[in-house]
């Protein structure tokens, strides 16, 4: 069984469960909170990291966890609501939901893909360069504590204001990077299938929870590629011809066209064939 952990992400603190142990702590949604939590979840052997998207509170944990080589998934708060009113967990604190999340993505069982070498060399970078601005900040801020001059005072403003931005721009950044996965595009697009199981009796898989007019959208355009576009009326096709039913085809039509797009934004290329 993996070893599951679930996160409660606020702008200020980390509420965690450790499904395996049913124990929880919180950390600060800091560097320094993060750092202690990475290395608490080593020394439990922690499988998986589960997170709800939360707006971009989540984005510096996702970023440090991934670096660290955890096998970090960003779920959709609205299923993971859905799976709680499922099983009767009513009560709504921080570390209740924690637990909710981690519970939830082990009975759904979603496809963990965890993020390329690249992909944690760039996060890792741009933690260290958050990290190396932070503390400039804290010495700019003690600095500003200690000047009696107004133009030391005026200075130390103007380069705190740039310190601040520039942190924000690396926010941006890492969120953007985090945000590209194709697992976080389709649970947010509310594409990622997740399963109804009791005993021995498993439902058929399905979607939801996500942004309804983005499904809606992707739908019709999904339904137009399967015929005119050769890629996806070839992908559509193999999974019909398997036995799939013809709308599992083209839900996952719909998430392949998802990424593929989200290719093209990313690469700034036009479509190719080939």
């Amino acid at each position: 069984m993996d070893n599951i952990v679930g996160i409660d992400v606020s702008k200020d603190r980390l509420d965690v469960a450790l499904a395996a142990s049913d124990t929880a702590f919180f950390v600060e949604n800091s560097h320094a909170g993060i750092d202690d939590l990475a290395q608490r979840l080593k020394g439990v052997n922690a499988d998986i990291v589960a997170l709800e998207a939360t707006g971009g509170f989540e984005t510096l944990a996702v970023a440090k966890l991934s670096a660290a080589g955890f096998a970090v998934i960003v779920v959709n708060p609205a299923q993971v609501r859905a799976y709680a009113n499922a099983i009767g967990r009513r009560a709504k604190t921080d570390a209740v939901d924690a637990a909710v999340i981690a519970a939830f993505v082990s009975a759904t069982k979603p496809q963990i893909r965890p993020l390329r070498d690249q992909q944690t060399q760039l996060l890792s970078a741009l933690v260290d360069r958050r990290r190396q601005i932070v503390q400039m900040i804290v010495a700019e801020e003690n600095r500003l504590r200690m000047a009696l001059e107004k133009a030391t005072r005026k200075s130390i403003q103007r380069l705190l204001a740039a310190l601040h931005r520039e942190v924000d721009s690396i926010d941006a950044e890492m969120d953007d990077h985090i945000r590209k996965s194709p697992v976080w595009i389709a649970s947010l697009a509310g594409l990622a299938p997740w399963t109804r199981q009791s005993g021995k009796w498993k439902g058929k898989s399905f979607i939801g929870g996500g942004r309804g007019k983005v499904r809606a959208v992707l739908f019709m355009a999904a339904l137009v590629a399967a015929r005119y576009n050769p890629v996806l009326k070839a992908f559509r096709d193999r999974l019909v011809q398997a036995g799939k039913p013809k709308i599992v085809a083209i839900v996952a039509t719909m998430r392949k066209l998802l990424t593929m797009l989200n290719a093209i934004i990313r690469d700034t290329k036009p479509w190719q064939n080939a």
